[in-house]
Order: structure tokens, then C-alpha cells, then sequence
């Protein structure tokens, strides 16, 4: 079933392809000192613990990712790491209090073959949601819908066998690969999102592209404002996403209804 009606916008280009120290031997002088220290000496050395025999300062404990996995939009491609729109996603998440940590894995240029290749790095450490949102580079291309919509696939497919949650964000075409390959490439991810059930951002430039005061001088990647739209977009889906998963506080947060 073909979705509702398509809106023709400008959508997202790339701008540039993303671009121990040894210790020697020593000598052991412990068994010197013993002979020769006073006993006063003796009960000062074992009074006092050498640096070595202090434990160590416990690690803090890793928090549980979210990644973004994506192009140049999530990359932030002409804005500052904070601008971009995971940063903003994890100060929501902050905000509400979740103990989650925001990865940006993602890399101007690429494309969703791209994206596949790389996923096993991006899916690094204690991974509960990914955020793919990719095809931008795709549509700009020309690049066959239908492999697309693999490439897709299996990065959904991958991450649902890690028992990791997907938000799908949804991109569109631009026109002049013609009004098929338009429709088809815009069908993409609305099939993706119910054939896999995955949360569905429908388009992640929805109330920026076509809107140059939100977009910087290229008019193709978002101002910092226009960041911030996008972040609004994905956060109005992952936020009942994060509903779904076992709530983890930050420390020194009061718990609901205490």
C-alpha cells in the first residue's frame, strides 16, 4: 500500500567526505632498604602504602548508548558538536532525567552501503537504541531504490538481533531523477517501518528544508536552529521509545512520587 500524499522538498546534501608509554626495567631495592631501615623507618614504610599497593579509583559505570547513525545532517556538518541534533537529543534526555548517553556515529558523505559497512563499530558498547538516518546521499545520487531499501534492511535486521530498539527516519528524493524514482524512493522507508514495526520519523528535515533562513548558505544543511528542529522531529518519536526501556536515573535524581 502506497503511503499518503508526497510533498516535494529539498533534502540534505554532503559537503565533503570525512575526512604507551614503556617502562624500563628497575632495580628492586626493597630487600636493601629492610636490612638497613631503622625500626622507626620499618613501621613509618609500613604505615604509610607505596603508590602502587593504593587501589585504584573505581571506573565509573558505562552508560547505556544511543546511537545516531547517519550522513552529514547527523554528523553536523558546518555547526559545532553541540549544535548538531544528537547533541540536543542528549540534553532532552538529560533533562528528563534518563541516563543515557548520545553517540554521533555519523560521517558526512555517506550513504546507506556506507552506513552497513560501518555498523558493526557503530554498534559498539551497551548499544539500546539506533537512530538510522541514512538515504539523503542515496537520493542525491541516483542510486538504485532497491538497494537502498536493502542496505536498510539489513542495518534494521542486524540491530533487531541485538535486541537493539530502531527509530527509522524517513528522507525524500530530489526531483530530478524524475517523478518514479521520486515516489519509489519515498516509499522506501514507509515499508521498511511496517514490514520491521520500527518507531518512524516520517521525514527528519519535516519544517526545514525549503526554508533558507533555516538552513546555512549551501541551503542544504540546517542552521543551528534548523538542528534544533530536527532534534524536535526525532525526539517527538524517541521519547515514547525511551518510555519502553528500563528507566536508568541519574544518580542523585529523586524517583517518581518520592
Amino acid at each position: 500500500m502506497r503511503s499518503g500524499p508526497l510533498q516535494l522538498t529539498r533534502i540534505s546534501a554532503v559537503a565533503a567526505l570525512v575526512a604507551a608509554i614503556g617502562c624500563g626495567p628497575r632495580d628492586d631495592l626493597r630487600a636493601e632498604r629492610r636490612d638497613a631501615a631503622t625500626p622507626s623507618e620499618e613501621q613509618a614504610a609500613s604505615a604509610t602504602p607505596s603508590a602502587a599497593s593504593r587501589p585504584e579509583p573505581a571506573a565509573p559505570a558505562a552508560r547505556p548508548r544511543i546511537v545516531a547513525l547517519g550522513d552529514s545532517l547527523t554528523a553536523g556538518l558546518g555547526l559545532s558538536p553541540t549544535q548538531a541534533y544528537p547533541a540536543l537529543l542528549q540534553e532532552r534526555l538529560t533533562a528528563e532525567g534518563l541516563n543515557y548517553e548520545v553517540v554521533n556515529r555519523g560521517v558526512s558523505g555517506d550513504t546507506s552501503a556506507g552506513g552497513l559497512e560501518r555498523l558493526d563499530w557503530a554498534l559498539d558498547g551497551d548499544v539500546r537504541v539506533l537512530i538510522v538516518a541514512l538515504g539523503g546521499n542515496d537520493g542525491l545520487r541516483g542510486l538504485r531504490t532497491e538497494q537502498l531499501k536493502r542496505n536498510l534492511s539489513q542495518i534494521i535486521q542486524r540491530a533487531q538481533a541485538r535486541r537493539i530498539t530502531v527509530v527509522l527516519a524517513g528522507m525524500e528524493a530530489p526531483p530530478n531523477h524524475g517523478w518514479e524514482y521520486v515516489v519509489d524512493f519515498h516509499q522506501v522507508y514507509f515499508d521498511l517501518a511496517k514490514k520491521y514495526r520500527v518507531a518512524f520519523v516520517p521525514f527528519l528535515l519535516q519544517g526545514v528544508a525549503g526554508h533558507d533562513e533555516l538552513n546555512q548558505r549551501d541551503g542544504m544543511h540546517p542552521t543551528a536552529e534548523g538542528a534544533r528542529i530536527i532534534a524536535g522531529n526525532v525526539w517527538a518519536v524517541l521519547k515514547p521509545v525511551m518510555g519502553k526501556q528500563p528507566r536508568r536515573v541519574i544518580r542523585g535524581e529523586r524517583p517518581p512520587g518520592s
